[in-house]
């Protein structure tokens, strides 16, 4: 039986979509536990969604980027056995391995945890790594959310519907309307090549919402600069690029958007977790599992026969290369005007 003031700890390192899917864990965990002390392991980047988030008592920054780097450095070294100490001072009766690999399988091991849940070994993502726990938790449903909140279950909670909490991420990030007018705002980058929908059709789309009577503002992630000039070049002058900053400014600029636009990454994730509208192109990932969760009219995609290959290429491939910008255009204005949301692309 867990102790309603279990000291409990998540881990999922990275990245910033992948973050955004398992809020609705800590928020469950928060709504069942209210006495419970719990704490996050995330990478340093991602660390100021979490650092203040009332939900949490701690925030532990690991830094495993930086370290491959140079991992057997004086300086590494003295880190890892840091960060180590760290989490093993948190004295967590339970770990929640929300990744499935042997790096979120490490990082519960030095938890010292009795208990270590993640999913079950056929639905992790390096099957070997359940060697780290001490109990496994089949997933239930397809949505990366739900595959998250399936490690609830071993805990004896309910399964119940996902609550992101956008509400608790940056509350003082609030965007006014550039002007008083309301823009779209168009996210040009995404991790993958193939993810990235062509900068001159982003333009093309700009330009068609501007004739609209709806202004477009381009942000671009740190070294997403060139893509947002190629961007605002063909928008006709209808998108002005804002950006980049950090991730309350990115909030900011989510919340006060009328519709948000881009791909598979994860500034669209973060705004579907805000609650503002979203249009996320699909296109190596599926939209079942990745897209924006319960939205499918949020997520525009195209079935092919290689479609959701997750394989990385370093340009976009067919299957976003065959949603034309009109189509993007058009699902966009049903969205602004409140159509009910189709589940196909």
């Amino acid at each position: 039986m867990l102790a309603s003031n279990s000291k409990i700890l998540i881990v999922r390192t990275s990245a910033l979509g992948d973050i955004v899917h398992a809020l609705p864990v800590l928020t469950a965990l928060r709504r069942h536990l209210p006495e419970a002390t719990l704490g996050w392991v995330v990478e340093e980047p991602f660390a100021p969604l979490l650092v203040g988030h009332p939900d949490l008592d701690q925030v532990i920054v690991v830094r495993t980027k930086r370290w491959r780097k140079q991992p057997l450095s004086a300086a590494t070294l003295r880190e890892v056995r840091d960060f180590g100490r760290r989490v093993a001072a948190f004295s967590a009766d339970v770990a929640l391995d929300l990744m499935g690999n042997h790096k979120a399988g490490a990082i519960v091991a030095m938890s010292m945890a009795d208990r270590r849940i993640g999913l079950s070994r056929g639905d992790r993502r390096e099957p070997s790594s359940v060697i780290w726990l001490s109990e496994g938790a089949d997933a239930v449903g397809v949505h990366a959310v739900d595959r998250s909140l399936s490690v609830l279950a071993p805990l004896g909670l309910p399964i119940e519907p996902a609550d992101f909490g956008g509400e608790q991420l940056f509350p003082e990030a609030r965007a006014d309307s550039a002007n008083g007018e309301p823009y779209a705002a168009i996210l040009p980058g995404a991790g993958w090549d193939n993810k990235r929908y062509p900068t001159t059709w982003w333009g093309e789309v700009a330009a068609a919402l501007g004739a609209n009577g709806l202004e477009s503002r381009i942000l671009p992630g740190p070294g997403e600069e060139p893509l947002a000039e190629e961007v605002a070049a063909a928008s006709g002058g209808r998108a002005r690029i804002v950006g980049p900053g950090g991730l309350e400014h990115l909030t900011a600029m989510l919340r006060g958007a009328a519709l948000v636009l881009g791909g598979d990454t994860g500034p669209v994730h973060l705004a579907h977790a805000l609650g503002a509208p979203v249009l996320c192109l699909m296109g190596p990932t599926d939209p079942e599992r990745n897209g924006p969760y319960r939205a499918p009219g949020g997520a525009l995609w195209k079935r092919l026969p290689c479609s959701f290959c997750y394989k990385r290429f370093d340009e976009p491939k067919a299957c976003l290369l065959e949603i034309p910008p009109s189509a993007v255009v058009d699902r966009a204005l049903e969205l602004m005007a409140g159509a009910p949301g189709r589940p196909a692309g």
